[in-house]
């Protein structure tokens, strides 16, 4: 697999950047975002801003950031018919941002970064967020200079096509002020969070809960793709029993409350995830995580020290129950040593500086 690096500057080094962040048009980044590429996005605004440095982002209304906001229109339909209108709003604002700022870095993060991509200039990195195979060709492999990419996490990297212009992955991290264990004992329920849609399988959640004999609570947002809506209506609602919940999309404090008290967090997914923020948060609130080995996952979960790995509803209702055995101490200690938002932003902004610094050399 080939990995190609900017060059770092013998001389020259910015004490001040310009970082322009893209997000995906149709979901909206800030504190409360419900997305990964919207969290990381968020966070990264921060910390640019907290840096010192100047922070533009280019996101749907309805956004909140540290930087300046740079808005495009908010879409209530997500389908064919949207697509094109939205790719062009968004070229047109990174285009309009680049000739009139002196930008140093554009950092995308949508799935549909291809379409929008900034027209030749400042140096471009693009994360990918979701599987590779989620993208289509042109965009792991594309002829604008100066453009680069990068996973974030070591399995995804490795699932990448030859000749993809790769960095070394950057891996995820989370806020380990803001979430921190309760200080009171675990409730008994089994909680899911994460975007409503097939994908996710929290239908076989519901189903190993209801086997475990464990209350189940889900949080996320059903988002207007009539596949998403379709699952939760066929799937989701009717196996909701009595003692289960579903909250819809939660902001953060209320998820951190839920993320502390939950017995531990379960993570059915059908795809291979390419990261799990909400894995991570959990253990980062001392909770074990019941998931199965699939993606990422094994990157994260450590069996039997935080949580476990399984492989069919069976396992995972008898994990749920097992989930107690789980030192939630070591949750969050785990949480400390491998996952903290501070060296996640870190290395951004050195890769920033890095690739600011490549024009130069």
């Amino acid at each position: 697999m080939s990995e190609k690096h900017p060059a770092r500057s013998a001389g020259f080094r910015r004490t001040l950047l310009t970082i322009l962040n893209v997000a995906y048009p149709f979901a909206p980044v800030g504190p409360d975002a419900v997305g990964g590429a919207e969290q990381i996005l968020t966070a990264l605004d921060s910390a640019i801003v907290r840096a010192g440095h100047r922070s533009l982002v280019v996101a749907c209304e309805g956004s909140a950031c540290a930087g300046t906001l740079i808005p495009t229109p908010a879409w209530t339909a997500i389908d064919a018919a949207a697509y094109e209108p939205a790719h062009r709003a968004v070229r047109e604002a990174v285009d309009k941002a680049v000739r009139r700022d002196p930008v140093d870095v554009v950092h995308f993060h949508g799935l549909d970064f291809a379409a929008y991509l900034a027209p030749p200039g400042p140096p471009v990195l693009a994360t990918l967020h979701l599987a590779p195979d989620r993208y289509p060709p042109q965009a792991l492999r594309p002829e604008r200079p100066r453009t680069w990419l990068h996973c974030v996490s070591e399995g995804q990297h490795r699932t990448c096509p030859e000749g993809a212009p790769l960095l070394a992955p950057v891996p995820n991290g989370v806020d380990l002020e803001v979430l921190r264990p309760s200080r009171h004992p675990p409730r008994s329920f089994a909680l899911s969070l994460g975007r409503i849609c097939p994908a996710k399988g929290f239908h076989l959640a519901l189903e190993a809960a209801r086997r475990a004999g464990a209350p189940f609570v889900l949080g996320g947002e059903v988002f207007p793709y009539e596949d998403h809506q379709r699952y939760f209506r066929e799937e989701i609602e009717p196996r909701l029993g009595e003692g289960d919940r579903f909250l819809g999309p939660l902001g953060l404090a209320r998820k951190r409350r839920l993320l502390a008290a939950a017995r531990c967090l379960v993570i059915p997914s059908q795809v291979a995830e390419t990261s799990s923020l909400v894995a991570m948060e959990a253990l980062a609130c001392g909770t074990p995580v019941v998931a199965f080995r699939v993606g990422a996952l094994p990157e994260i979960v450590e069996p039997g020290r935080t949580g476990f790995l399984v492989s069919g509803v069976e396992e995972m209702a008898e994990a749920i129950r097992q989930a107690e055995t789980i030192d939630r101490r070591e949750c969050r200690r785990a949480a400390e040593e491998r996952f903290s938002a501070d060296l996640m932003v870190s290395r951004y902004l050195n890769l920033y500086q890095d690739l600011a610094g490549s024009v130069h050399a």
